[in-house]
């Protein structure tokens, strides 16, 4: 059979059911955009490559799909860079047809020529390259494969040019996959799990993203311990957060005291699918339990940063459905979920008194946000402080509504990842919060989400600072250098880019300006809501993690920060 690397491609992406494919055309990939025309996925030209990777990332986490990125060689590959790393260190599956320079003329020095699989590395699960035609179908077939196994992650396969444009004899298109890889439990390391969690006194559950796939098993296993559940950042919503048991978005410093009070009295602690990473865990900021169960799919995240008492190699929801039967129901005397429904209370009391007098205050605009989205809308958020303030505030049910960039923590994730979210369900509420420092980097997008109809509802919490910088600067340094960001007009630039302008500007203006900036959203244009953001008042997260890193400091470099802070001050 003869036929070009460019339709071989389309076949693999047909074959997997691709939707879209993000990226932007350049020389040496011009034929497979020509094929894309005339397949069934969907090119989209974005304005930049970054914001590319970013599209199939938020299509990634909202969806069972899996995001394509379709890049030129060289330039391509580098401004994407980023954005692969951040699926890469967020488990994120991605597949990047990273095109290369041909490999059939010898020559030297070609246009883009650089070790593309040794950059690439680095940031994904694999970077291979098909250096034949026959190569092409099977390798890129594996890619989607690998990307969704065990721990997901972003595979790159590079495809040299020439072979996207040239016909070649290819005897076969086919492809057999490998046999999955086990995910079931131990069944002794089970029932060593069970008489753990049986003889403890008062244990406790910590989810992570990993978790999201037992889904409903999670609440069962809650109400049989009788114990308070906490998740990390990326496993908001893996357990409903309406549920009595339900406590908090991680432990420890950057949590309230209610929080930190109840996990401490904790003897054990079930944590399922979460690696303890700095983020999540705000900066090492918490203790476990003496004893531990790690679970995890991926046995290498165990005994890094905290020694587990046992581990277990399993899918999760493997894991639960195994453990669940033997686990014996503990009597329900009302006072943990008394104890935790006191402390929400007491939080949300405390929010509700902390309302701003010339701004927007966090609590409200957040509360107003899910007053009028849908049950199941997607919130995507950015680096810094917008993620913090989101996840203290936003109450979820379910998985796959809260996405942002937390352990690569890229700035200007949330807009791009809107429309990629968007793009894969567009009868679905989307709303990016966008620090205005993020907004920057990748705002220009809004002319992809006006041009394709991809219509989420983009805010930009203004205050004119790279907020979560400023606010770690004023403690040791009571300075904020280079934080402060230049005056801007977002309605022109919203303007400019086809959408819809909205401004917020006070605590009375949201229950107006929210649904009607949503009607217009709902038709398929984008809209911009500027919001006049109140943040003088730092999030449990980064107190915390204020707190955290600098106890640790020695004393002299404590006692020189604090000198030095009072100085500038008085």
């Amino acid at each position: 059979m003869r036929v070009s690397g460019a339709q071989l491609i389309i076949r693999a992406l047909e074959d997997e059911g691709v939707r879209f494919a993000f990226g932007i055309p350049g020389t040496h990939n011009i034929e497979l955009y020509d094929a894309l025309e005339r397949s069934s996925v969907q090119p989209i030209l974005i304005t930049d490559e970054q914001a590319g990777s970013f599209m199939a990332d938020g299509l990634s986490r909202t969806t069972d799909g899996v995001g394509v990125l379709n890049i030129v060689p060289g330039a391509g590959v580098t401004h994407a860079l980023s954005g692969i790393a951040e699926a890469y260190m967020d488990n994120v599956p991605l597949v990047v047809i990273a095109c290369g320079i041909r490999n059939d003329t010898g020559r030297a020095y070609q246009l883009h020529a650089i070790d593309q699989l040794a950059v690439l590395a680095p940031v994904t699960k694999s970077a291979v390259r098909a250096a034949t035609a026959d190569q092409i179908y099977p390798r890129l077939r594996e890619a989607f494969r690998l990307a969704r196994a065990g721990t997901p992650g972003p595979v790159a396969v590079e495809i040299p040019a020439n072979l996207l444009l040239l016909a070649q004899d290819v005897s076969e298109v086919a492809y057999v996959a490998p046999p999955d890889a086990p995910s079931s439990p131990d069944l002794d390391l089970v029932d060593h799990a069970a008489e753990m969690l049986n003889g403890a006194e008062r244990p406790g559950l910590y989810l992570g993203l990993g978790a999201a796939g037992a889904g409903e098993l999670l609440v069962a296993v809650a109400e049989r311990l009788g114990c308070p559940v906490t998740t990390t950042i990326q496993g908001k919503g893996v357990f409903p957060e309406r549920h009595p048991l339900w406590l908090w978005n991680g432990f420890g410093a950057s949590s309230p005291s209610f929080v930190r009070k109840l996990m401490d009295r904790c003897d054990l602690l079930l944590a399922i699918g979460c690696r303890f990473g700095e983020v999540a865990t705000g900066s090492y900021g918490f203790t476990p339990p003496a004893r531990l169960i790690h679970v995890d799919i991926n046995p290498e995240v165990f005994n890094r940063n905290y020694q587990a008492t046992l581990t277990v190699e399993s899918d999760a929801r493997a894991f639960v459905a195994a453990v669940l039967p033997l686990l014996r129901s503990r009597p329900d005397d009302g006072a943990l979920t008394a104890d935790i429904a006191a402390g929400q209370t007491q939080v949300r009391a405390l929010w509700e008194k902390q309302v701003s007098r010339h701004r927007v205050t966090p609590s409200a605009f957040l509360s107003a946000l899910q007053r009028h989205c849908g049950a199941d809308t997607v919130y995507a958020t950015d680096s810094g402080n917008g993620t913090f303030l989101a996840m203290e505030h936003l109450r979820l049910d379910r998985p796959r509504c809260f996405i942002g960039p937390v352990d690569y923590s890229c700035m200007g994730y949330s807009v791009p990842a809107a429309i990629g979210a968007k793009l894969a369900d567009p009868d679905r509420d989307v709303v990016a919060l966008a620090g205005d420092g993020a907004f920057l980097m990748t705002g220009l997008e809004l002319l992809t989400a006006a041009s394709y109809r991809a219509a989420p509802m983009v805010c930009v919490l203004r205050d004119g600072k790279l907020s979560q910088i400023a606010q770690f600067q004023k403690i040791p340094f009571n300075r904020e250098t280079c934080s402060v960001l230049p005056d801007y007009s977002v309605e022109d630039l919203a303007r400019a880019t086809g959408c819809q302008y909205f401004r917020i500007i006070r605590d009375n203006e949201l229950d107006a300006v929210v649904p009607a900036a949503l009607q217009v959203a709902r038709t398929g244009r984008p809209v911009v809501v500027e919001v006049a953001i109140d943040y003088s008042r730092s999030t449990y997260f980064t107190k915390g993690v204020v707190k955290t890193n600098f106890l640790r400091l020695p004393w002299y470099d404590r006692l020189r920060m604090l000198g030095r802070a009072l100085a500038r001050r008085l």
